[in-house]
């Protein structure tokens, strides 16, 4: 049984930053798992509110009518690594807000700066909550939603390897247009006024192009742990 002291010692608040295919969602939901600490998709939440938009006939090509609805949904976020869960309005939205329709409108939807503030302020409090430390996944955690994190760490990897990854995930996905979507992901998450994809300067940048999925679980876990003696 863990007493108070190992309790609070190992509380890292843990934000891992980087474009898609990096292997982000699998390290992070791995790396929890492995050190017993809660776990937050930050980039559901975003997908979840462009889900209820596009259900309730709002035009994602307008920024005024996205910033109008914004604050209509209620999502919540299961925080264990083990089975992540979210829901909107209390409907369970884990396997609708993962089709190509919402990936191709998040990164309009989450540009729009009242998304980001409301969004934002429900991963703080989620953070904040969770008394045994968090890996929190997404693009500007380090940046801008946790930027005291106790670690950052920013993945990054080929656009090759970010492709091959994601055509694997996606039964009959063409490797060239998944490559060329990820390009266009980038340019728009990275180029977005509020909030950009970036990498905080204190973070440690870890290249998954050559690695396996289970050396960069390795490699993360190791950082956690470092942090965790220094504390």
């Amino acid at each position: 049984m863990s007493t108070a002291v190992e309790t609070a010692s190992s509380a890292v608040i843990v934000a891992i930053d980087g474009p898609s295919g990096t292997g982000k969602s699998s390290t992070s939901k791995a790396v929890a798992a492995k050190l017993g600490l809660s776990y937050l998709d930050t980039g559901a939440q975003y997908r979840a509110i462009t889900w209820w938009m596009l259900n309730n006939g709002i035009d994602v090509t307008s920024p005024a009518e996205i910033a109008t609805a914004a604050a209509k949904p209620v999502i919540i976020s299961g925080t264990d690594p083990t089975g992540p869960t979210i829901t909107v309005d209390g409907e369970d939205a884990s396997g609708p807000i993962r089709t190509q329709e919402v990936t191709s409108k998040v990164s309009a939807v989450s540009a729009v700066p009242e998304v980001r503030t409301i969004i934002t302020e429900l991963q703080r409090s989620i953070a904040a909550d969770a008394e045994g430390g968090i890996v929190v996944e997404g693009r500007d955690i380090g940046t801008t939603v946790l930027p005291d994190a106790d670690l950052k760490i920013f993945l990054t990897a080929s656009p090759e390897a970010r492709a091959a990854r994601r055509s694997g995930e996606v039964k009959g996905s063409d490797l060239a247009a998944t490559r060329e979507a990820l390009i266009l992901r980038d340019a728009a998450d990275s180029g977005r006024k509020t909030s950009p994809l970036a990498k905080a300067d204190d973070a440690v940048e870890v290249d998954t192009t050559e690695l396996t999925l289970q050396q960069v679980i390795e490699c993360v876990v190791t950082l956690v742990e470092e942090k965790r003696t220094a504390a």
